[in-house]
């Protein structure tokens, strides 16, 4: 993918993610990969209204290439792409429901639907660092073969080969814990079935 594409896709995405109430005024940060290194969102700003012009270019080495002010959180974004090479994507955000369980430090049920075992996965609980710490890249680092995360006391985390793939996660696993927080302690589907659905 070159750069003008990638300028674009990253921000329908933010635009999309802003549209369903998962990124919230200037909170949370978005990624992707393209052919000379990564674009993030810049530093404070608000996600709904980013151009294609305001995304910050970044070596894989964490250089700033060109104008903008990252966000604090690329360390992180970096360290997941080093790890996996397939991964072009990674969605940052603080979205209610995912939050509400980030703040009860409660784990994320992927198994109540089919749709959450496809598509998430096991969903780790990141331990809460400081946001832009190295402590807090050292976490992450730590869940990368994980499709989804939920960080404690702070939001959630998705990556995917596609922006496409990234954001229908983060998506997925905000329903996901919109749907756990309203059956409470339901029974979720037989382990037989969590495989099956697994090894589609």
């Amino acid at each position: 993918m070159d750069e003008a594409t990638a300028r674009s896709v990253l921000c329908d995405a933010c635009s999309a993610l802003y549209g369903k109430d998962l990124l919230v005024s200037a909170g949370g940060n978005v990624s992707i990969r393209f052919d000379n290194g990564i674009l993030i969102t810049p530093s404070g700003r608000n996600k709904g209204s980013l151009l294609p012009d305001d995304m910050v270019k970044i070596t894989m080495e964490g250089k700033v290439s060109g104008k903008g002010k990252p966000s604090i959180e690329y360390k992180f974004h970096l360290a997941l792409y080093e790890r996996r090479s397939e991964i072009n994507a990674v969605v940052h955000c603080h979205p209610i429901y995912c939050t509400a369980l980030a703040v009860r430090g409660e784990r994320l049920r992927s198994d109540l639907t089919p749709e959450g075992v496809i598509l998430l996965g096991d969903v780790p609980n990141i331990p809460y660092r400081t946001p832009g710490s190295d402590e807090l890249v050292e976490e992450v680092s730590k869940i990368y073969r994980s499709s989804a995360a939920i960080m404690e006391s702070h939001g959630a985390v998705t990556q995917g080969r596609t922006m496409e793939e990234a954001c229908n996660r983060m998506e997925e696993l905000e329903f996901q814990a919109h749907l756990q927080l309203i059956v409470g302690n339901a029974v979720g589907l037989p382990r037989e079935e969590v495989y099956r659905l697994r090894k589609k």
